[in-house]
């Protein structure tokens, strides 16, 4: 576990401005961004930007908290180094935005690690494997990637799914119809909008298990190539970043990994 005065190093630029050690005699203080720091070792919290619209990695529940199996990897993780986390739901296309600015201090969302955003952003290790899969209505004659060619497809915008229906339409492409989330993209599916919707695999196949009369089939295609999600923090932000890969390569000795996750992963 870190020392506090190395933890407090860890908070946000604007949070930080807000903390006063617990050498000073003060037992606690709440930063801009809700960070906080609190007299003893390891007690201070690091704010993490999420999109809660991607069940079962994040989602609202029936109260209003925010769950899912993101939002239970990144406790974990916290229990292992001793660090708490406060989970805002930010939305997609900000959290980017948000995690540059310094707004918060890592970005968790199912989000694929690729070569373009590693040159925008740093991240840990892969904590989740996932691809890409397609969704339509049960009676369509869509069986394969290449038969959305010529189609409509819906996907949420600046995804992986996103880029996978401009690599086979172009990016230019007025076929292609991104929305803010996954979900409204396969209602437009059903709504018969578009023909067919790209997204996680996993994501999908949750919407289909919790819709069981949206008459949907989810198709898999060799074309698509294996995805790890990773949690994204600030470009040179090593030491949140050091102490987030700490704890992945803890719960992964552990088996704490897999048992959130429901799968192995190097």
């Amino acid at each position: 576990m870190l020392k506090k005065k190395k933890l407090l190093s860890l908070i946000t630029p604007l949070a930080a401005a807000s903390i006063i050690l617990a050498a000073c005699g003060t037992s606690e203080e709440t930063g801009t961004n809700g960070s906080t720091g609190e007299e003893g070792e390891g007690a201070t919290k690091l704010v993490v930007g999420t999109d809660a619209a991607y069940a079962p990695f994040e989602s609202f529940d029936d109260s209003g908290k925010i769950v899912g199996i993101d939002v239970d990897v990144v406790n974990a993780i916290g229990e292992e180094v001793g660090v708490d986390f406060e989970i805002n739901n930010v939305a997609w296309e900000p959290l980017f935005q948000q995690v540059t600015n310094g707004e918060v201090d890592l970005g968790v969302s199912a989000i694929t690690i690729t070569e373009e955003r590693k040159e925008t952003y740093d991240f840990t290790e892969p904590y989740y494997e996932a691809t890409q899969l397609i969704v339509t209505k049960e009676d369509s004659d869509i069986a394969s990637l290449a038969d959305l060619k010529d189609k409509k497809i819906g996907v949420q915008i600046n995804t992986t799914g996103h880029y996978a229906a401009q690599d086979l339409q172009g990016k230019t492409s007025t076929s292609i119809l991104p929305y803010e989330t996954t979900p409204i993209a396969i209602q437009e599916v059903i709504n018969g909008t578009v023909d067919a919707a790209i997204g996680d695999n996993a994501v999908i196949l949750e919407y289909i298990k919790n819709n069981p009369d949206s008459k949907l089939k989810s198709i898999e295609d060799d074309s698509f190539e294996k995805e790890y999600y990773g949690l994204m923090v600030k470009k040179g932000n090593e030491e949140v970043l050091d102490l987030l890969n700490e704890g992945i390569e803890k719960l992964k000795e552990t088996g704490k990994l897999a048992e959130i996750t429901g799968q192995e992963i190097e």
